[in-house]
């Protein structure tokens, strides 16, 4: 009975090991695509069987890194102060949010590529995404009226796609101030009624 609780222990110390090393590796990667598993199970220390164990393939792994990061983010929504927490009107919120999603695609931008490429054939249809398109369908849909809420969400969102950002700062030369600028501004026009 005793190595029940020492099982436990390993699984949460090696997940948050395979966590903590896709973390670097992700955030070090000249190019994220090229991170593997392999790659990370030897990182953390610990075997591929018990990585994917733990995360059934990568997409599972940076999902759970994503999440990991964006904790604290979906608190602030869900309970922080205005403007882009609750208390604000719908109108601010928007841009707010949006404000705080290209900060954190900024912040976190290859690990976000990786994540827009994963899986599926789309970048919408993971659970942050789904996530993030929910909160602004419902805001548009209390600053504007439902007429094209759901669209509009999507439209905003791929304004801060990370392919997008990357090209944008690397192709363009495009500065942070001047990328939240044309955030802003879209959101301007979209809430413009």
């Amino acid at each position: 009975m005793s190595t029940v609780p020492k099982r436990r222990a390993d699984a949460v110390r090696n997940r948050a090991a395979a966590l903590a090393a896709a973390d670097r590796l992700f955030g070090d990667a000249s190019d994220p695509d090229e991170v593997t598993m392999a790659d990370i199970a030897r990182a953390a220390g610990i075997g591929k069987g018990t990585l994917f164990g733990h995360f059934s393939d990568r997409t599972g792994l940076v999902l759970a890194l994503v999440s990991q990061r964006t904790a604290g983010l979906r608190e602030e929504i869900l309970a922080g102060p205005p403007p882009l927490g609750p208390g604000a009107p719908a109108a601010e919120r928007v841009p707010a949010l949006l404000a705080a999603l290209l900060d954190f695609k900024l912040a976190n931008g290859p690990l976000m590529l990786t994540l827009e490429r994963e899986g599926s054939s789309s970048p919408y249809l993971n659970a942050a995404y789904g996530l993030w398109h929910g909160e602004l369908t419902a805001l548009l849909t209390e600053a504007r009226g439902p007429e094209h809420a759901a669209y509009l969400a999507h439209a905003l969102l791929a304004s801060i796609r990370s392919d997008l950002i990357l090209h944008a700062t690397e192709h363009d030369a495009m500065s942070a101030e001047r990328l939240h600028a044309g955030v802003q501004e879209l959101c301007r026009s979209v809430l413009a009624r």
